[in-house]
Formats: C-alpha cells, sequence, structure tokens
C-alpha cells in the first residue's frame, strides 16, 4: 500500500521497449538524433498545432530553464504560494533566471484566481525601479493541492497576462492527469487558452526520466532556450533515449491512457475516504492525488500497519496520498479496508 509518491512507480513496458529499440546501433549526439528530431511533428500533431519541443531529463529543469528564458534577473515569476517551483525546486528558478524573485499569491484550492493575479501584477510598481518587476506567471498544472485548473480559470489568467504583456507559463509535470481528468484535448488547455510555455511531464507517469520543453509559437525565444538548457548542463549527449520515452508516451496516447488508470484509482479512495468513519477528503480530488485529513494518531496507526503515505508540510493531520498508473484495485481495497479498523 504505497501511497507516496508516483516517482515511486516503476516504468511502463511500453517505454522500456523503447529505451531498447533506441539502443541499437549509433545515433547523432546532442539532440540531434531521428527520435529527437521527431518529436516537433509528434507534439504538434497532438497539440494541433506548431510546437517547439526541448527534450529534457528533469522537471526543475524544464520549469526552470522555461522561466530563465523569459524572465530576467531584475524580474518577478508570480506563482502561486503552494506551487513547485516555490516549495520543492531547492531554488532552481532563482539559480537559472541569475535572481529572478518568486513572488507568491494565496488561492484557494492551490489555483491563482485571475482577479488576485491582476491585482498583484497592477500594484507591484509602486517604488519604480525599487520593486521587483512582473515578468512572467506561472501555474501549476494539476496542482499541488490535486486541483485541476479549468478551461475557464487558464484563459482568465492568460487574459490578464496577454493584457499586461506577460508570458504565461505551465508546470506540467503532472499534466496528463489533469487533461485526463478535464476531458479535454491538450491544445484546450494550454495554446488555445494563451499558455506560451509548457513543461510536459512523462517520469510521474510512467517514463524512466523524461520531461519536455514545449514552446507554442515565440520562435524568437528558442535560441534563449536551447543555449539556457546547454548552459544549464541539460544538453544530453545521448538524448535519443529521452526522446524515445517521449515518443512511447504519445504513442497511442499511452500517457493519458497512463493517467486515467492513476486518476480512477485515486477517484476510488477517495469514494472509500468520504464513507470512512474518522477521515475526510480536504480538497477536491481533480487527478490523481488525494488528501486525507484524520486525527495525527489515526494517521501514525495507518502508517504502523502497513500504509505509506506523506504527511503534508506543515500539518501533522493532513496527508497525501498519490496514485500511480501502477496502483492497483487492490492495493485500494487494502487501504480503505485498513480505513475502517483505524483506531
Amino acid at each position: 500500500m504505497n501511497f507516496k509518491s508516483d516517482n515511486e512507480s516503476p516504468a511502463h513496458a511500453a517505454v522500456l521497449q523503447a529505451l531498447l529499440d533506441a539502443n541499437e546501433g549509433r545515433a547523432t549526439a546532442y539532440a540531434e538524433d531521428d527520435w529527437s528530431e521527431r518529436l516537433n511533428q509528434v507534439f504538434s500533431e497532438r497539440f494541433e498545432t506548431d510546437c517547439q519541443v526541448l527534450p529534457i531529463a528533469t522537471g526543475t529543469a524544464a520549469n526552470s530553464i522555461s522561466l530563465a528564458a523569459v524572465c530576467p534577473p531584475w524580474g518577478g515569476v508570480l506563482c502561486h504560494q503552494a506551487a513547485h517551483i516555490q516549495n520543492d525546486e531547492g531554488g532552481a528558478p532563482e539559480f537559472y533566471t541569475d535572481g529572478a524573485k518568486l513572488v507568491t499569491l494565496p488561492g484557494q484550492d492551490g489555483k491563482l484566481s485571475a482577479d488576485a493575479l491582476a491585482a498583484a501584477v497592477d500594484g507591484a510598481g509602486a517604488h519604480g525601479v525599487h520593486n521587483v518587476k512582473p515578468s512572467v506567471v506561472s501555474i501549476t498544472q494539476a496542482t499541488e493541492c490535486g486541483t485541476s485548473y479549468s478551461i475557464k480559470e487558464v484563459q482568465a489568467i492568460a487574459e490578464v497576462c496577454q493584457s499586461r504583456q506577460l508570458p504565461l507559463q505551465m508546470d506540467g509535470a503532472r499534466f496528463a492527469n489533469a487533461v485526463a481528468w478535464l476531458g479535454c484535448t491538450p491544445a484546450d488547455i494550454t495554446w488555445k487558452s494563451g499558455v506560451d510555455l509548457l513543461s510536459f511531464g512523462a517520469t510521474k507517469n510512467g517514463a524512466v526520466t523524461a520531461e519536455a520543453v514545449v514552446v507554442f509559437g515565440h520562435p524568437d525565444w528558442l535560441e534563449a532556450l536551447h543555449r539556457r538548457r546547454k548552459r544549464g548542463g541539460h544538453l544530453l549527449s545521448k538524448m535519443r533515449y529521452v526522446s524515445a520515452q517521449l515518443l512511447a508516451m504519445l504513442d497511442n496516447d499511452l500517457w493519458l491512457v497512463l493517467a486515467a488508470e492513476a486518476n480512477a484509482r485515486a477517484a476510488s479512495l477517495a469514494e472509500g475516504i468520504h464513507q470512512s468513519k474518522h477521515f475526510s477528503i480536504h480538497w477536491p480530488v481533480q487527478a490523481n492525488e488525494v488528501f486525507m485529513q484524520g486525527e495525527p494518531a489515526k494517521l501514525q496507526w495507518l502508517k504502523d500497519h502497513g500504509a505509506s503515505f506523506h504527511l503534508w508540510p506543515g500539518h501533522s493531520d493532513l496527508s497525501r496520498l498519490v496514485c500511480s498508473w501502477s496502483t492497483t484495485d487492490e492495493e485500494v481495497d487494502a487501504f480503505l479496508q485498513l480505513l475502517q479498523r483505524a483506531r
């Protein structure tokens, strides 16, 4: 009963087979191989528009290099106070941007609101050069609270950004889970809604280690992205192995199939928790994460009896349960049975 993180899940067999297939013979280095050169076409077909895709090994690098390409050192990255780039990147965004400041904002269910964002941007220049200049907005999809921005919510944020000439970047470590839950197309929730840059996550969703920076338009950003990827140590010489994983994930929409499996297990967990006597759901379950609230002693009892999960930082009574594509119905059932015995 391991619900600690989708990072702890195994890689999918199709991804491993793609790695074996890519391992035949020699290939041009530094993302000039056949696999990497196919990414633009494959992503463009899936996203229904011309995309420029930079394969990359980690989500930290994908987010940080993206933000660095569009934010000057004196700029501010506006994000939710619970955003991954704020709490879980070890200062990498500030490092890659040569010192830009993360400006955090509150928001219900882990989401920025368009109104709060507009107020923050418009009120940021009162002291001229003494203030950090708002330069880019970053939203997390799905959020760190397990919720997903709707199309209308993204559009409202994008309208604020566009009217103030700010790029909109989406941290999509769990992008597949959000798309699967929303039931929309990848295009609907990204460029059609005003997103300029996407960090496309695959590692949590069945890859070994594979992420991508996806650029919608803005050819003038590409040189900065490519050079920052190299300068930051993330232009892998054998990039074919990263790109092969991404191609395997997009083939026959495997990425959405796997995300839907993870979401379904999370929904089953949530339903069982709703029916329990001692536990409740803290945030709406709109992807593959379930935040369960209960007395600290009862949460510890669950851990002592074989359930693995994390407590939410700063809370002794709030746990995070994450389902992956490999989470089974049997694991969910065993956990829910354990809930009924908690004391």
